[in-house]
Parts: structure tokens; sequence; C-alpha cells
């Protein structure tokens, strides 16, 4: 995992300011055109997490990231070739905090197994 130091958010009068010493964990601003991505990253407990939610930059209108936006997300805290993914917990262990979040996840421990990519279609 590398964070994008560029975008970490460092307001040391706010809760979710951090510095570089607070190494992969933060809340990183990034704006994409008239949009902000709200992106807060931790590693602990065998994971690395990336929370995603995008707001529009002159209202506070909260929208999920689309794909290509969370692919771009992915690309910037870890490498082309790290696959990260996003679960479908069983009910039982669902939890929604905020409507409008995706997450990323990724095992420090293990390299995730992944289907043979003829099973998603040709390359």
């Amino acid at each position: 995992m590398k964070v994008p130091e560029k975008y970490r958010f460092t307001d040391e009068n706010n809760d979710f300011g951090t510095t570089e010493f607070d190494g992969n964990n933060g809340l990183f601003l990034i704006k994409i055109g008239s949009d902000i991505f709200q992106c807060i990253a931790s590693d602990g407990m065998g994971w690395e997490h990336v929370s995603v939610t995008k707001r529009t930059k002159n209202r506070n209108v909260y929208s999920l990231p689309s794909w290509e936006e969370m692919c771009f997300i992915k690309d910037l805290f870890w490498s082309d070739e790290d696959t990260v993914i996003q679960y479908h917990p069983k009910k039982s262990e669902y939890v929604n905090n905020h409507p409008y979040v995706l997450h990323l996840w990724k095992p420090t421990n293990i390299e995730l197994p992944i289907p043979n990519s003829l099973l998603v279609g040709i390359k």
C-alpha cells in the first residue's frame, strides 16, 4: 500500500488531520474535476483498507463512486499488479454507516485467490 501524501488532510485542528508519521492511516481528499473523493485509509489487523465516497465540490451532495473512479482510487493507493477487492458480506455481518461509501480491501498476509480471466471474458 502506498498512500498519496499530496492528498493527505493535515489540518491539525481537526480530528481527521494526520501527517506522514501516521503511515497508511488518514483522510485523503482527492479532487477530480468538480468532485472531491473522501478516502479514509488504514492498515491494521491484517488488512489494508480504503473507504471511498464522492462529494460534489460546490454542494454537499454525495454519490457512489463509479467503477472507473474506484479503479483510479485503487491505483493511487496500490500498484497496478496488486489485487484489491470489494466485499459483499453475508447479511448478518452487513454494516452501513454511510449510504454512499464503497470499500477496497487487501489482506497483508496472504495472496488473494482470483478466478482465471477466461471465466470473466476474453482478453
